[in-house]
C-alpha cells in the first residue's frame, strides 16, 4: 500500500492474516489464518512515518452515527467508511479510545498520529451479529474488523456512546457484543438515557438522565468511570453538573465530554485543555467532513499530534 509518508511501516506475517470475527480474535497481537491454529510472529518496523514528534499537535476525533448503503445526512455509507479507514491508515493515523486521549496515555507507535473514532446512539448498523454469534460482515464493525485483518495495527479500538434502550437492536447479543468490544480494545461511554436536549431540562432531570446511564454501564458491564457525549451537541444550562454530582446516596463523575463542534481537538497536554468540550469532526462528505479535514492536514494547514 502506498503511504503518504516515506517510511510507512507494515506488519509482515508469514502469510495472509485473519482475525476471528465474532470469536474475539486478538486484533492487537500475533494471529494466524482464520481457523488454522497457526500463529505468526509479526515483524514490525520501528516507526509509522518519518514525521517529527509533535505532542502539542491537534487530535482528530471522528463522529459517526448510522451506516447505510447510500450516504445521507446521518448515514455514513459503508463504502465511504471503508475509504475512511484506508485513508486514515495511509496518513499514519492509528486508533485510540476517548479514555486514552483524555488521560494523555495513548498507546501509539512512534511516528503515528491518534484518531479517536466515536460512534453515537448504538444504531443497529454499527454492530450486528449473525444467528450463530459470528460478526456480520456488512455492519460497520464487521467492515473495520475485516480491515484490521490485513492492518493489525489498526484494530477495532473505538468509543461507543450508547443509548441503553437501543444497544444495536439485538437484545439477546448485547453482553456478547460488549465483551467483544472490550476484547478488541474498544469502550462504551454515556449518551444519556433517553437522548433529550439537556438545555430543556432542569438540573434534577439532567442528573437523572446521566445517573441512569452511568448506573446501567456500571451494573451491566462494569464501567466505573466513562466519558460523555452531549445529545445533539447541546450543553445543559448548568455545566457544573458535568464535574460531578451527588444523587440518591451516590457520587457521579465522568472523565470528559465530546461535542458536535466541527474542528480538530487540542492535544490533551495543551495549555487550557477543556476535557468537557472536546471537538469532533462529523464523518460526512463535503466541506468540514472527514475528507475535507484530512486534505487540510495533508496540505499542512493544520498540524496534528505525532507520537515520539
Amino acid at each position: 500500500m502506498k503511504c503518504l509518508f516515506s517510511t510507512c511501516a507494515f506488519v509482515v506475517f508469514g502469510g495472509l492474516l485473519g482475525v476471528g470475527c465474532g470469536h474475539g480474535g486478538a486484533a492487537n497481537g500475533p494471529v494466524g489464518l482464520m481457523g488454522s491454529g497457526v500463529a505468526f510472529a509479526p515483524k514490525i518496523l520501528s516507526r509509522v512515518s518519518d514525521r517529527k514528534p509533535n505532542m502539542k499537535g491537534d487530535v482528530l476525533v471522528l463522529m459517526y452515527h448510522k451506516f447505510a448503503v447510500k450516504e445521507t445526512r446521518y448515514d455514513r455509507s459503508f463504502d465511504h467508511f471503508g475509504h475512511d479507514l484506508e485513508r486514515l491508515y495511509e496518513m499514519g493515523f492509528r486508533p485510540v479510545t476517548m479514555s486514552e486521549y483524555l488521560a494523555d496515555d495513548m498507546p501509539l507507535r512512534p511516528g503515528s498520529s491518534p484518531v479517536v473514532i466515536t460512534m453515537d446512539d448504538a444504531a443497529a448498523s454499527q454492530f450486528q451479529l449473525q444467528s450463530d454469534g459470528s460478526l456480520a460482515p456488512d455492519c460497520a464493525v464487521g467492515i473495520w474488523q475485516n480491515f484490521a485483518a490485513t492492518h493489525p495495527d489498526f484494530p477495532v479500538r473505538a468509543t461507543f456512546y450508547v443509548l441503553p434502550g437501543v444497544m444495536w437492536g439485538q437484545k439477546e447479543w448485547v453482553k456478547q457484543k460488549v465483551d467483544l468490544l472490550k476484547e478488541w480494545g474498544s469502550e462504551l461511554g454515556s449518551h444519556t438515557w433517553d437522548h433529550p436536549s439537556l438545555r430543556r431540562l432542569t438540573d434534577a432531570q439532567v442528573k437523572d438522565e446521566i445517573a441512569k446511564s452511568l448506573d446501567y454501564l456500571r451494573e451491566k458491564f462494569g464501567y466505573e468511570t466513562v466519558s460523555f457525549a452531549y445529545p445533539y451537541g447541546i450543553y445543559p444550562k448548568n455545566m457544573e453538573l458535568l464535574d460531578g454530582f451527588y444523587l440518591k446516596g451516590r457520587t457521579y463523575q465522568m472523565t470528559g465530554a465530546v461535542t458536535c463542534n466541527t474542528d480538530l481537538a487540542p492535544s490533551p497536554s495543551a495549555d487550557g485543555f477543556k476535557p468537557f468540550k472536546v471537538n469532533r469532526v462529523e464523518a460526512e462528505e463535503g466541506e468540514l467532513g472527514v475528507d475535507w479535514w484530512l486534505d487540510t492536514i495533508a496540505k499542512g494547514r493544520r498540524t496534528v499530534y505525532v507520537a515520539p
